[in-house]
């Protein structure tokens, strides 16, 4: 699939990635660069972001085990999720994640 890219600027929330579930296998490859100063984690959801009234502000989020911290980083995640975002916690700078989900 066409890579995606998800940025932030300052202290916020990305857009959320919506995962296709219907490809196999649910792999994922994620880079996030930081240019500046910046804290930044990656998250994932199980929940259905699809569903009426949802709002991502009061989401189930699950902190990635390695995509956090102030450095440029890359992992992946390889069992299906519904959605993922870029959070950053504190600085000024800027990450943005990439994310490449197999399939075609």
């Amino acid at each position: 699939m066409r890579p995606v890219n998800l940025s932030v600027t300052g202290v916020g929330n990305s857009a959320v990635y919506a995962v296709d579930n219907y490809v196999a296998p649910a792999n994922m490859g994620m880079a996030v660069i930081v240019t500046g100063t910046i804290t930044y984690k990656v998250q994932y959801t199980f929940d259905n972001i699809f569903a009426a009234g949802y709002s991502p502000l009061a989401g189930n989020w699950f902190d990635h085990p390695t995509l956090v911290g102030t450095t440029s980083a890359e992992s992946n995640i390889a069992y299906p999720v519904t959605g993922i975002r870029l959070t950053t916690t504190a600085g000024t700078g800027t990450a943005t994640l990439t994310i490449i989900q197999a399939g075609n």
